[in-house]
C-alpha cells in the first residue's frame, strides 16, 4: 500500500538523522490529516499542534476531532494546542500601514516559528503538508511560512491521490470532504474561491499538453488562471537567486 511505503520512508530518514520526533501542524484539512497520519504509522513519536489564530469553528472542530482520532489510534501521537491570537496582534500592532495579504502570510509564519521551537525542544523535524498542485504547480503557499518544512510526504500526490489516501487510511469524512483552505483568513474563504478554480481543474491544467484550440471557454480560463499563479510564484518554486563570484 502507498501509504505504508510513505511511511517506511519517513521512518527511514528519521531514524537515519538520529532524530527523535515528528511535528506537524493540524488545520482541519485532509492534507494535514493525511500527512500526520502518515507520520503517526511510523511509530515514531508525533507532537500534533493545534495554531489557531481567529480560526474558524468549523476549522477547530475539525483539527480536534482528527488530533483525537489520531491519539485513539497511534498510542505514539502527542498533542499541544497554542492559540496564536495574541501573539499575531501584538506583532500587527507593531505597524502603522495594514495590509491584509501581508497579514495573512504573517500568521502562516507565526505558525512555522511554533513548528521549528516544539521541535528543536523534542530533536525533532517539522513535516510538510503541501500536495503537489500547491507546492510544485501554482504555488500556493506562504515562503517561509508553510513553505518552511523540512521533509514533505505528499508534496509529490495530486489533491485528488491525497483524498484517496485519506480513505484508505480510514480518516474522518468529514475531512475528507471538507472544502480546501488555507486558513489564513478571517471571512474563512476557501482555496477555489481565491484561486479561481477546484484542484481538480488545476490538476487537469498541470498535466496539459494539448491544442489550445481544442479547448471549450472553462478549460482555456483554467489554463489562464493557472500559468498566471505558476508564473506570479515561481519565485517560491525555484532555488533563491545567488549573485556567483
Amino acid at each position: 500500500m502507498l501509504y505504508n511505503k510513505i511511511s517506511n520512508w519517513l521512518k527511514d530518514y528519521i531514524e537515519s538523522s538520529n532524530l527523535d520526533s515528528f511535528v506537524i501542524g493540524i488545520s482541519g484539512g485532509v492534507d494535514s490529516a493525511v500527512s500526520s497520519t502518515l507520520a503517526a504509522k511510523t511509530g515514531v513519536k508525533t507532537i500534533a499542534l493545534s495554531m489557531p489564530i481567529y480560526q474558524g469553528q468549523d476549522q477547530l472542530e475539525r483539527a480536534n476531532k482528527h488530533i483525537d482520532w489520531l491519539k485513539k489510534n497511534y498510542k505514539n501521537v502527542e498533542s499541544i494546542e497554542i492559540d496564536l491570537t495574541n501573539t499575531f496582534e501584538s506583532f500587527g500592532s507593531l505597524f502603522s500601514k495594514k495590509d491584509a495579504h501581508a497579514l495573512a502570510n504573517t500568521r502562516s509564519r507565526l505558525r512555522m516559528v511554533t513548528l521549528y521551537h516544539i521541535a528543536a525542544l523534542n530533536n525533532g523535524i517539522v513535516v510538510g503538508t503541501g500536495n503537489k498542485v500547491e507546492d510544485f504547480g501554482i504555488g500556493f503557499y506562504t515562503k517561509y511560512g508553510d513553505g518552511g518544512v523540512d521533509i514533505s510526504p505528499i508534496a509529490d500526490l495530486m489533491k485528488s491521490e491525497v483524498r484517496n489516501l485519506a480513505k484508505s487510511m480510514g480518516i474522518i469524512q468529514e475531512i475528507v470532504d471538507a472544502p480546501p483552505t488555507d486558513g489564513l483568513w478571517e471571512d474563512n474563504r476557501t482555496d477555489e474561491e481565491q484561486v479561481g478554480a477546484t484542484y481538480d481543474e488545476l490538476e487537469w491544467a498541470m498535466g496539459f499538453k494539448g491544442d489550445l484550440d481544442s479547448l471549450d471557454n472553462r478549460k482555456k480560463e483554467v489554463l489562464k488562471i493557472y500559468k498566471k499563479f505558476h508564473n506570479q510564484n515561481k519565485h517560491k518554486m525555484i532555488d533563491i537567486p545567488i549573485y556567483k563570484l
